[in-house]
């Protein structure tokens, strides 16, 4: 008798497509059970290769199930054009389903159609019409098709018949195409010549050589004209800013270009020229990136991405969109010494100087959690290794994202036999520090992994896309994706046999890895230490929190400075700051400055590496015993530091009349308010949760019900009381299902460490409870605070009557807790 082959276990079974482990007794029954997968279109090409034969004998069969088949997506249908079907029928089916694609959607797979070229049994195929068909319908695939062939002639096996595919394109493109494809090469070729010169000479001629070969370039335009860069059609230039270009101090020693736009409102025109290292990697990583963000996007959810062009021009060169108004976290960081990557402020003081007004950080801020969470959940599915603080970017706007591909799939760095990336991806304390609005978690922490949790899920559903487009690079040439085994990173990272709860769990907990690890925080310091060499020693310090220079001739003589008051702030984190009256050479003109204590100190820092100690006046000690942010330590502070700066005014003029003085001392656009009274501060996640009252926080719960489970997911807590002396509580949460007389219910969490906004994502289930009993149970959920050697301190509870919930869908929301109440959602 048969048996019916289930969508679930069908879907079981197509997991172990995506990196093969189906067994041939698999493979037969899947074969004997074909007919009953119409329910899951995506999953023929796994029914194809469970095929007994393809010999002539078995075609029939494989014919007939191809022309009964349920329409099948586009995206899946990619899956059939692998190296694995290689019959004619199976790819003109394929193609007939391809065809419904967007032009747009095609160009983000064009990459991988082309790698199908070389899969083709003829050169007269349905992939290569319909690839013409697009291209002559289309400028922009036109452009990038060009592009993409001129890399594959550089394939030994594959040259002849992308040659003969080029010449079919340019003689279909007409001469207007063919003569801007003549300019767009003849620019490579004279900026890739000018970039080897570079690399190869010595470091202090560099920039010598650089200007000479900028004068052919010069010269191109001046006989072409205008010219597309190859980057996309897009951008259009006539010519080069040379006052604007130089170059890294990298191995590859890549060119910074600026290009004239031919657009007079637009902006310059500015990339970077790279010759010596193989972009496709780099271009394969970003357009993986690029349909996340798509698929985030389409779903409702903008993770405020960073996506900026990188194209390959030929083996070992090719350009990359250079995104005004960054700076890399390194930069950053060592605004605060070579040590800055332990420290937690430098990127939210980084942000907030770029930001000064409290709307401004606070946009800033958001944008940052969301950006922060899609890299971290594409960095992780792709397995991005070499992760140090120069290829990680931050805009002024607050927006992160990543630079430099040149290991994924999990193929890292070693150190003997250490790896150097040790944390599932990169997410550090001071990134954390701007999520929080301080070093405490918030309840903004719990957005961003819920951002984290929902952006990884989405990602997940599209699992068989990913393995498909990258799957067809197999043969591109990329060292590091070579073999079924560098797609099982990827299967692996995506975890499709997980269920979304699961997998919520398992990011969350990849996140607290991540948080917790020490190694990523010493790689970054080590990487300071090695690019120290690369740095001037004439360099002057600057301070961080200012955005430009000031000096004693461009803002006027200061005759005195007092420090009035202290004020309570909340951005970017609790604590307190400092109001300074600046009092200069005219006796109308005052001004006032807020400066923190760290800000002070980072005066002083500075001051040191310029002057002896011995030229500069005692700085307050920042060690205190109790709290540090409390009412008297900020009132005692005050005094100290008022006298620090008299005497700093009065020091001799080398140090009184530095710049480093006169930029600490100038108005920053958030002191403004100084001379006023400043509203009521907002605590940093006021915007971000409804207000919380005397009841002792609320607790956000999961609850679903099915084949006799109940599962309750405890998600996040917020608001929680500290406790009776003053420190934050170490939380957990305890549940029963009542009535349990026996006490055999209980279920509990993990327990949190120091905070009153802990976030757990752990998974709860109660076995054999039948629907019919369901009703008249309820549970009582409690949160404690673990104790060492007194009894946990209870810190909240709430009861949930389960019948007033209707579980045949999940039940997601906050429920208010308190000393005993019943729980409302």
């Amino acid at each position: 008798m048969e048996t019916h082959c289930s969508p679930k276990g069908l879907r079981s079974v197509s997991c172990d497509l995506c990196c093969p482990r189906l067994t041939d007794t698999d493979r037969k029954r899947l074969w004997e059970k074909r007919y009953y997968c119409h329910e899951q279109p995506g999953s023929l090409p796994l029914l194809l290769t469970s095929a007994p034969s393809w010999e002539w004998a078995c075609l029939p069969d494989i014919y007939a199930l191809l022309k009964q088949w349920t329409y099948m997506n586009h995206q899946d249908a990619l899956g059939l054009l692998h190296a694995t079907f290689p019959d004619q029928e199976v790819r003109r089916t394929a193609i007939h389903w391809i065809d419904s694609m967007s032009d747009a959607e095609l160009l983000d797979y064009l990459p991988q159609l082309v790698q199908a070229l070389k899969y083709e049994c003829y050169l007269d195929s349905p992939l290569v019409r319909f690839l013409m068909k697009r291209a002559i319908c289309d400028l922009r695939i036109t452009h990038y098709f060009f592009w993409l062939l001129k890399d594959g002639l550089k394939d030994s096996q594959f040259s002849i018949r992308y040659q003969y595919l080029l010449a079919a394109l340019l003689c279909c493109c007409g001469k207007g195409l063919r003569e801007e494809f003549d300019r767009q090469c003849c620019l490579v070729n004279t900026l890739a010549k000018l970039a080897q010169q570079v690399r190869e000479a010595a470091p202090s001629s560099r920039q010598a050589i650089l200007r000479d070969g900028l004068v052919d370039v010069k010269q191109f335009f001046s006989t072409n004209g205008s010219c597309r860069l190859p980057l996309s059609p897009s951008l259009l230039v006539k010519g080069i800013v040379p006052r604007d270009c130089s170059y890294f101090n990298s191995k590859a020693v890549p060119l910074k270009l600026s290009f004239q736009n031919v657009d007079a409102l637009g902006k310059n025109i500015r990339v970077i020229f790279k010759c010596g290292d193989d972009l496709r990697q780099d271009m394969l990583t970003l357009q993986m990136i690029r349909i996340m963000n798509k698929i985030w996007v389409q779903k409702g959810l903008d993770m405020r991405m960073v996506i900026f062009r990188c194209f390959s021009t030929g083996r070992g060169r090719g350009m990359v969109e250079m995104i005004p108004n960054t700076e890399t976290l390194r930069k950053i960081q060592v605004e605060h010494g070579v040590t800055g990557s332990f420290k937690d402020r430098p990127l939210a003081g980084g942000l907030q100087k770029h930001n000064p007004t409290e709307d401004e950080y606070e946009k800033a801020v958001e944008n940052f959690i969301y950006s922060c969470a899609g890299c971290c959940v594409a960095t992780y599915v792709l397995g991005i290794c070499d992760r140090h603080n120069d290829n990680i970017m931050l805009k002024t706007t607050g927006h992160m994202f990543h630079i430099g591909f040149g290991r994924f799939l999990g193929h890292a760095q070693m150190f003997g036999n250490i790896k150097r990336d040790r944390a599932p991806f990169v997410f550090t304390s001071d990134m954390a520090y701007v999520i929080n609005g301080g070093d405490k978690p918030s309840s903004r922490f719990h957005d961003f992994v819920d951002l984290c949790c929902q952006a990884y899920n989405l990602i997940r559903k599209h699992t068989h896309l990913f393995l498909n487009l990258l799957g067809l690079m197999l043969s591109c040439g990329i060292p590091e994706l070579s073999d079924f085994e560098d797609l099982k990173c990827v299967y692996d990272a995506l975890r499709p046999q997980d269920s979304e709860a699961d997998a919520t769990t398992y990011f969350t907990r990849l996140i607290e890895s991540s948080l917790g690890s020490v190694a990523t925080k010493l790689n970054f310091f080590i990487h300071n230490l090695a690019q120290m060499k690369f740095t001037g020693s004439d360099t002057r310090p600057v301070l961080s929190f200012a955005p430009r220079v000031h000096t004693l001739k461009t803002s006027g003589w200061i005759r005195d400075v007092f420090l009035c008051r202290r004020e309570k702030v909340f951005n970017p984190s609790k604590g307190y700051t400092y109001i300074v009256k600046v009092q200069r050479e005219s006796p109308c003109e005052v001004t006032y400055v807020q400066r923190t204590f760290e800000e002070f100190q980072e005066l002083h820092d500075k001051l040191r590496l310029i002057f002896p100690s011995s030229h500069l006046p005692s700085f307050p000690s920042r060690f205190v015993i109790g709290r540090s942010r409390g009412k008297a330590m900020a009132d005692r502070r005050k005094e100290e530091l008022n006298g620090y700066i008299w005497h700093l005014i009065h020091s001799a003029p080398e140090v009184a009349e530095c710049d480093l003085v006169y930029t600490f001392f100038h108005p920053l656009p958030r002191d403004e308010k100084a001379a006023g009274t400043n509203p009521a501060p907002k605590p940093a996640d006021a915007t971000w949760s409804r207000p919380i009252g005397k009841v002792g926080g609320a607790v956000k719960l999961s609850i679903s019900y099915k084949n006799n489970k109940l599962f309750i997911m405890v998600m996040h807590i917020r608001g929680l009381q500290p406790l009776q002396d003053g420190n934050d509580p170490d939380p957990y949460v305890k549940i029963y299902l009542l009535p349990d007389p026996q006490k055999t219910t209980k279920r509990k969490t993990k327990v949190a460490r120091k905070t009153c906004n802990p976030t757990y994502n752990e998974m709860l289930v109660y076995d054999g409870i039948p629907k019919g009993d369901l009703q008249q149970r309820e549970l009582r959920l409690s949160v404690l605070s673990k104790e060492s050697f007194w009894k946990n301190i209870l810190l909240g509870e709430v009861c949930i009557k389960l019948r007033g919930l209707d579980l045949t869908q999940e039940k997601m929301g906050w429920f208010e807790l308190g000393s005993s109440s019943q729980g409302t959602m």
